[in-house]
């Protein structure tokens, strides 16, 4: 049997189970249930922006990849700055104050 993947929210589909929704266009949609067709067809919600659909997670984490790149990049450097400083300490020079 073939498994199929959810129009809305990208699970696999269990064969036996689930919708088959066909438009007068002839796209086709498949739902793993109610919820996803609910939300596709009747509210028209984009899958990418519902929290809970495993596409929102794979956008998500494609966006977040090279920011946490950079941030990782930055605490580093702010890091090797922070033990130099603390490692080179500056002779005091004498008072010039005489005492009579």
């Amino acid at each position: 049997m073939e498994r199929r993947t959810c129009s809305f929210c990208g699970n696999e589909i269990e064969p036996g189970t689930g919708k088959m929704y066909i438009k007068k266009d002839g796209t086709v949609y498949y739902f793993c249930k109610s919820k996803c067709q609910k939300n596709l067809l009747h509210l028209k919600r984009v899958p990418h922006r519902i929290e809970w659909t495993s596409r929102y997670a794979e956008m998500k984490s494609v966006r977040l990849a090279p920011e946490r790149e950079k941030k990782a990049a930055r605490k580093k450097k702010a890091a090797k700055k922070a033990v130099k400083k603390t490692g080179t300490k500056k002779a005091k020079k004498p008072s010039s104050k005489k005492k009579e």
